[in-house]
């Protein structure tokens, strides 16, 4: 019989790489049970491994006694109890490295968008504005600061292909970096003062929840730009909206919010803010790549070989 693995969903796994799990396991589909606690009931003493999307806190953690891997197929960790894990000698992996690009692309492409007007400028010749009058001028990019909170390997390959713009880097760390030129600072705070733009590739969770508030936007200022790729939670979403109504801050990107899919209404009518439903690891490629990755830190623990991409 082959072994059993437990699914949490399939909202973001690949369905190629779901067959290839499929051809060595039994994978039992939780997003598919129509009583979800009967089948864990049923299932739990046989599950070793769990296949999760960035989500495991300690109480589902607890219903199997025989866990021994948490595989979560996405970068951020932020959902799942690592003490609990930890405790019990749970094994965590993620899937990082797969899909830098792919998010560093989205965050340049919500920078141009927000700071080229480039949503409402489809609008302007949709609704035939421009046989009226010309758009009116924005910004450009080069010669601008760009403050990055959290340079990880996502933050890096941003910091990339924004030098390819012209534009100086700086960045905030809890530890300052030694093998980057780019101008560090110990706090958020005084790079907030500093930078034009402002963009967020940290990690989620308690550490980082809220750290970016009314005073931070506030120092970004009324021409500045925020943008988050990380996670909702590290804005503070009704200072975002404040900020933005009382022209303290210049405009945002946001492809994360704190309850998604639900996204504050006032959002929705401001010019100066481009939204997106958090897709910036959503092209077929990385996907695919992020979904065998799992696969292969799957394949990895039944083989007993070292696990690609633990989480420490």
């Amino acid at each position: 019989m082959p072994e059993q693995i437990l699914m949490t969903s399939q909202a973001f796994f690949h369905s190629e790489c779901l067959a290839e799990l499929e051809t060595r396991y039994e994978v039992q589909r939780l997003w598919e049970a129509s009583d979800q606690e009967a089948l864990i009931s049923e299932v739990a003493p046989q599950i070793r491994v769990v296949v999760t999307e960035g989500w495991a806190p300690a109480d589902f953690q607890a219903k199997f006694p025989n866990l021994e891997l948490i595989a979560s197929h996405g970068v951020g960790y932020d959902g799942v109890d690592l003490g609990a894990a930890q405790a019990r000698k749970i094994a965590v992996t993620n899937t990082p490295g797969v899909l830098d690009d792919a998010v560093a692309d989205l965050t340049i492409g919500l920078l141009i968008a927000v700071t080229r007007g480039m949503v409402v400028g489809d609008q302007y010749v949709r609704n035939g504005e421009w046989l009226k009058a010309n758009f009116p001028l924005m910004s450009h990019l080069r010669g601008r600061q760009a403050g990055i909170l959290g340079l990880g390997r996502i933050g890096l390959a941003i910091a990339q292909r924004l030098q390819a713009f012209g534009i100086e880097i700086n960045y905030h760390n809890r530890r300052e970096r030694s093998d980057v030129d780019y101008r560090y600072f110990s706090s958020l705070s005084m790079m907030a003062q500093d930078v034009d733009f402002l963009i967020l590739s940290c990690v989620g969770g308690e550490e980082t929840k809220k750290i970016v508030n009314r005073a931070i936007m506030e120092k970004i200022g009324p021409n500045g730009v925020l943008i988050n790729i990380s996670r909702g939670s590290v804005v503070d979403e009704g200072d975002l909206v404040a900020c933005l109504e009382e022209g303290k801050l210049g405009g945002a990107g946001l492809d994360v919010f704190t309850t998604e899919p639900h996204v504050p209404e006032a959002l929705f009518k401001m010019p100066q803010v481009v939204l997106q439903p958090h897709i910036g690891s959503a092209t077929l490629q990385t996907r695919i790549a992020m979904g065998q990755l799992v696969v292969d830190n799957v394949d990895a623990y039944y083989a007993k070989k070292p696990l690609l991409t633990p989480v420490a």
